[in-house]
């Protein structure tokens, strides 16, 4: 009885499997049919069967294919990450460091244990922001240290995850991940074609990314990584990109900020779309430049761009407030750091980064504590300096870039320069030439840019009016200068002639007369007024005679010879 009800037992168990299999295979049916026909409805209910199918078979490696290149077609490229995110090569770099950081003592031990892992444990550790892979020496760890069992676990994770990391701004490990299958799915063709004839034998049935060649339409939507030519162009994109970006940031350490800035531009500008992260970082970066470069205004306005893309970027943050600071306008540089030390506080409170695990961040998490209590000090000190009065001494000139003392025109040229540049209107362009990784921030990237701006351009215009009214004072002032100069140069001409004249006046010559008593003398043995007065008197008299004796008569002879 005993033996009957065990063999009943297990008879019943060997049902049960055989159930949830024949289960699951029906719903990997299902979800093929739907994600076949390329519907993004559709697909989305394939998803709820594959994630049914892997309730009941976790690491059933065909349901998770299909789920990632459905995530992947839905282009939720962050779920992807998520779901793969074990085989994400800095992510494993990370966690390799920090075990390694836990004893310091055994850490050559577990190197030779481990053998060689992604990273070396006792390189050091530069800034995450500044950081440039050695491509050729982690692609060597990414093969020693995620191909051991890629047989077992399907060479489609690394494309799919790939191009899911260059999506998410990760190139360096997009450019790795997508290596790596490529070269993976070339050898599993060698490892096939040795048992083909010559008549099957087709370059066209070569399969990439799991793609089956003549599948029947019940297969998976083929991505854009199906095929190898599509892997060499986004392979060539990525590398690029990466290049730009190291001419550029050695451009900066070697203290070419001008041609960092235009590495950095080819970038941000370019005619071909770039991932978020990535744009992120970049503007970051250029924002440095420009600060070291002395363009205050530039800076704050890459950190605003940078802040609109990632409102968690740290170094934005600190980056902006700094500047602030510079430029003595302390109200937004409280503003900034007491943001910074909310973000902080929060840090320390999830006990993590924020972001996902595989987000890339240019500080530690052990590191908090003491940016903190540092950042506690300054803003103790910024409200102190804000109590005491000191509001109103803003630096507009190096918030405009131009020197003391600068004319008219350069001012306004200037000022034209910085409105083309950060018009509100202008504010949400970058966002047209970056990717991003979900399409529903779109809204709330466009109102962080345009509010940002709006401040930066309100701050730009204040400037322009207080630099223009000091150069107004200074020209009426120079004009009143040059006015009283003028005035006080022609009374000194004026009294040097007086002094002359006066001087040639008194001076005596030969005869010992001066030239006062000589022009008097002369005035009076010619003075043409005696003449005058003699004539009009020889008039009177002939009026009078004439009245007296008429026309035509004789004149008397007394009068002739007093005539005469």
């Amino acid at each position: 009885m005993a033996v009957t009800t065990h063999i009943l037992t297990a008879t019943e168990k060997k049902h049960w499997w055989l159930t949830n299999r024949k289960i699951v295979e029906k719903y990997i049916k299902d979800a093929r049919s739907l994600i076949a026909t390329q519907e993004q409805s559709e697909i989305a209910s394939a998803l709820n069967l594959l994630d049914a199918a892997l309730a009941i078979s976790p690491r059933l490696d065909q349901a998770l294919e299909l789920k990632a290149r459905a995530l992947l077609f839905l282009r939720r490229f962050k779920d992807v990450a998520d779901m793969l995110q074990d085989y994400i090569p800095s992510l494993r770099m990370a966690n390799d460091d920090s075990s390694s950081s836990v004893s310091s003592d055994s850490s050559s031990q577990q190197l030779s244990r481990e053998g060689v892992k992604l990273l070396s444990s006792n390189s050091p550790l530069r800034d995450h922001s500044f950081k440039c892979f050695s491509v050729s020496d982690l692609k060597k760890k990414v093969m020693a240290g995620l191909c051991k069992s890629c047989d077992k676990q399907g060479q489609w994770r690394y494309l799919v995850l790939g191009e899911a990391c260059c999506h998410l701004g990760l190139m360096e490990d997009a450019m790795v991940l997508l290596q790596t299958g490529k070269r993976l799915a070339s050898a599993a063709f060698r490892r096939e074609s040795v048992c083909w004839s010559e008549d099957s034998f087709c370059v066209s049935s070569i399969p990439f990314a799991g793609d089956t060649g003549n599948a029947p339409p019940t297969t998976p939507p083929r991505t854009s990584l199906t095929d190898s030519e599509s892997i060499t162009q986004l392979l060539s994109h990525i590398k690029f990109l990466l290049r730009r970006r190291a001419a550029a940031l050695a451009a900066l350490d070697a203290g070419l900020y001008s041609e960092a800035i235009r590495h950095f531009s080819k970038i941000v500008d370019g005619r071909r779309s770039a991932p978020q992260s990535f744009l992120a970082e970049c503007y970051m970066h250029r924002a440095s430049t420009h600060r070291s470069a002395g363009r205050i205004a530039e800076s704050i306005a890459d950190c605003n761009r940078t802040l609109a893309l990632d409102p968690t970027c740290i170094q934005a943050l600190d980056t902006r407030a700094s500047l602030f600071e510079t430029i003595r306008c302390l109200p937004d540089s409280l503003h900034d750091l007491e943001h910074l030390k909310l973000l902080y506080n929060s840090i320390l409170r999830d006990r993590k980064l924020p972001g996902p695990a595989w987000k890339r961040h240019n500080v530690r998490y052990r590191e908090i504590p003491g940016k903190l209590c540092v950042l506690t000090t300054k803003i103790q000190e910024l409200k102190q300096r804000l109590a005491s009065g000191e509001t109103g001494n803003v630096d507009y000139y190096a918030l405009i870039g131009v020197r003391r003392g600068c004319s008219r025109s350069e001012l306004e040229r200037a000022h034209v320069l910085l409105c083309l540049r950060h018009k509100p209107d202008r504010a949400t362009g970058f966002i047209e030439r970056c990717e991003l990784a979900d399409e529903r921030d779109v809204e709330s990237v466009k109102e962080r840019a345009k509010m940002s701006a709006l401040l930066l351009y309100r701050l730009v215009q204040k400037g322009y009016t207080s630099v223009m009214g000091t150069i107004m004072d200074e020209e009426a002032a120079e004009k009143q200068r040059k006015k009283s100069a003028l005035q006080a140069l022609q009374a000194v001409q004026v009294q040097k002639v007086t002094e002359s004249t006066e001087l040639n006046m008194n001076k005596p010559d030969d005869s010992g007369s001066s030239l006062e008593n000589r022009s008097m003398i002369s005035s009076s043995t010619v003075n043409p007024a005696v003449f005058q007065g003699v004539f009009c008197r020889d008039l009177a008299v002939v009026g009078n005679l004439l009245s007296q004796v008429g026309f035509n008569r004789p004149i008397p002879v007394k009068y002739e010879a007093l005539s005469c």
